[in-house]
C-alpha cells in the first residue's frame, strides 16, 4: 500500500499522487461548501454572514492544526524514503502522543477565548450569535481534526494519497446527510451544520485508523516503540510546530482582512463569504500539489537525491501554471453564477462583492502554485523555520492590504489581500529553496558536518 517516490519519473509520480490529493481535497471543500449553501439557502443571509464571519479564525486554529499534523508526517516520509522502518515507528508513536496531547489543550484555550476574539474582530451584532453558535462547536471539534489530519498526513508520507481520499468522500456524503437531517428535519440553526462537519470528519478519522491497523503492517508498532522518546518529540516539534505557525501566522493576515470585510457591513460579509468559498474550492489543485512536495521531496530528502527534489518542483510549478490559466477563465465567464449557489434569492450587491473579490484572487493563481510547490518542497526537506518566515510575509501584506490599501482604494483593497500576501511570499521562499538546496548539498559533500548543519538549522528556527 506504500508508494516510493525516490525512483520514476518525478512529472509521473508527482501528477499520480497529486490527482487522489485534489479529489480528496474537493470532498473536503465540498462538504464545507454544503454548509454554506445550506446556510443560506435555508436559513438566510444573517446566518450565512454569521458563519462566514468564522473563516479567519476558523483557518487559524485549524490551520494550525492541519499545519502541525502535515510537519509530523515529514520525518516519517524521511525515514521511509531512508528504508529506516524502526525509525519511522518510533516518529509515528510519538506523533500520535504529541497530537493527543496539543489537541486536549488547544481545544481548551480556543474555546475559552472564542467569544473575545469575535468581539475583537469587530463582528456585526446582528450575526453575532450565528457566528458565535457556529465555531464554538467547530472548534470542540478539534480531536476529531487533529485525528484525520495526522492519519492522513501518515498515509501520504507512505506514498498512499488515494486512501484518505475514499474516506474523506465517505465523510462527505454523511456531513451531506446530517447537514439536511439537523436543518430541514430538526430545525436547527447554525449549529446543526457544524454538529455535521465534527461528526463526519470524526467518522473520517476512525475508518482511517481502522485501515491503518488492518493494512499497514509498517506501522504496527512494538511496546518499545511506542515508548516516547526527547528525541523523536523534539524533531517532530522542530519541523511540526513552525509548519502550524506558518498557517497561524498566515491567518493573523487573515484576520485583519476578516475585520476590514466586517467594517463594510452584513452585505459584503456575506459576498465576500461566497467568493472564499469558491476561491478555496478553486484552490485546491494548489494545495494538492504542496502536499504532494511535502511527501515527494521528504522522501527524496531521506534518499538524499536533491536532484530529484529540483526537478520535482519545476514540473510541479509548471502542472500549476497550466492550472491557473484554466482557472482563470472559468472565474471570468462562471464566477456570478457561481456566487448564486450561496444566496436564497438573488442580491445584487451580494454578486457584485463576491465576483470582485473572486475575480482579483484568480488574477494571481500563478504567484500561488509558487508559494504552495516552494514552501512544501522547502518543508519536506525539513527546513520549516523558513515557512513561518513566509508567513510572516503573508501577514504583513494582508495587514497592508487591510488597512492602508483599504484607506485608499475601499473594497478593492479587501481584493488585493490575497495577490499581495501570494507576492510577498515568493519574493521570499524562491530565494529561500535554493539557499537550502545549497546547504544540504555541502553537507552531503562533507563540506559542512552534521553537527553544525544541526546548529545551523536551529539558528534559523
Amino acid at each position: 500500500m506504500t508508494k516510493d517516490m525516490t525512483e520514476g519519473k518525478p512529472l509521473q509520480l508527482i501528477i499520480g499522487f497529486a490527482v487522489p490529493m485534489f479529489l480528496g481535497m474537493l470532498f473536503q471543500q465540498f462538504y464545507s461548501m454544503v454548509d454554506t449553501i445550506i446556510v443560506g439557502k435555508f436559513l438566510g443571509v444573517n446566518p450565512l454572514a454569521g458563519v462566514g464571519s468564522t473563516t479567519s479564525l476558523n483557518f487559524l486554529v485549524i490551520g494550525f492544526v492541519m499545519g502541525v499534523c502535515n510537519g509530523f508526517a515529514v520525518p516519517v516520509a524521511q525515514m521511509f524514503g531512508a528504508k529506516n522502518e524502526g525509525e519511522l515507528r518510533r516518529y509515528a508513536a510519538n506523533c500520535v502522543w504529541l497530537c493527543g496531547l496539543i489537541s486536549v489543550l488547544l481545544t481548551a484555550v480556543v474555546v475559552g477565548f472564542c467569544r473575545p476574539l469575535l468581539i475583537l474582530l469587530r463582528t456585526p451584532e446582528d450575526i453575532f450569535h450565528y457566528a458565535y453558535a457556529y465555531i464554538v462547536i467547530i472548534f470542540l471539534g478539534i480531536p476529531c481534526t487533529f485525528l484525520y489530519n495526522m492519519l492522513a498526513g501518515m498515509l501520504r508520507s507512505l506514498g498512499d494519497s488515494r486512501t484518505p481520499v475514499v474516506f474523506l468522500a465517505i465523510s462527505s456524503l454523511i456531513n451531506i446527510v446530517l447537514d439536511i437531517v439537523f436543518i430541514v428535519v430538526f430545525h436547527m440553526g447554525v449549529e446543526g451544520p457544524a454538529l455535521a462537519t465534527v461528526i463526519s470528519q470524526g467518522g473520517s478519522g476512525l475508518i482511517c485508523l481502522w485501515y491503518i491497523k488492518k493494512k499497514f503492517a509498517v506501522l504496527r508498532m512494538s511496546r518499545e516503540e511506542w515508548r516516547p522518546r526527547r528525541y523523536h518529540i523534539r524533531r517532530l516539534c522542530y519541523i511540526g510546530i513552525p509548519m502550524g505557525l506558518q498557517y497561524s501566522v498566515t491567518a493573523i493576515g487573515t484576520l485583519v482582512i476578516q475585520a476590514a470585510v466586517n467594517g463594510f457591513g452584513a452585505v459584503a460579509v456575506a459576498g465576500v463569504t461566497a467568493g472564499q468559498k469558491i476561491n478555496t474550492f478553486l484552490c485546491c489543485p494548489y494545495e494538492a500539489l504542496g502536499a504532494t512536495m511535502a511527501s515527494y521531496c521528504g522522501q527524496n530528502m531521506g534518499a538524499n537525491r536533491l536532484d530529484r527534489i529540483r526537478s520535482g518542483v519545476k514540473d510541479a510549478a509548471l502542472c500549476g501554471f497550466v492550472v491557473s490559466a484554466v482557472l482563470l477563465g472559468l472565474v471570468f465567464l462562471g464566477g456570478r453564477p457561481l456566487s448564486m449557489l450561496f444566496l436564497d434569492e438573488p442580491n445584487q450587491q451580494v454578486l457584485d462583492y463576491s465576483y470582485h473579490f473572486l475575480a482579483v484572487s484568480a488574477a494571481g493563481y500563478s504567484l500561488l502554485t509558487l508559494v504552495n510547490v516552494v514552501r512544501f518542497a522547502i518543508q519536506g526537506m525539513g527546513f520549516s523555520a523558513f515557512a513561518v518566515i513566509a508567513g510572516v510575509l503573508e501577514m504583513i501584506a494582508r495587514g497592508l492590504a487591510g488597512t492602508a490599501v483599504v484607506a485608499m482604494a475601499g473594497f478593492t483593497g479587501i481584493c488585493l489581500s490575497n495577490v499581495m500576501a501570494w507576492l510577498f511570499a515568493d519574493c521570499f521562499l524562491i530565494p529561500a529553496f535554493f539557499r537550502c538546496i545549497r546547504m544540504t548539498q555541502r553537507r552531503l559533500n562533507g563540506s559542512v558536518p552534521e553537527r553544525k548543519m544541526l546548529r545551523r538549522r536551529a539558528r534559523i528556527a
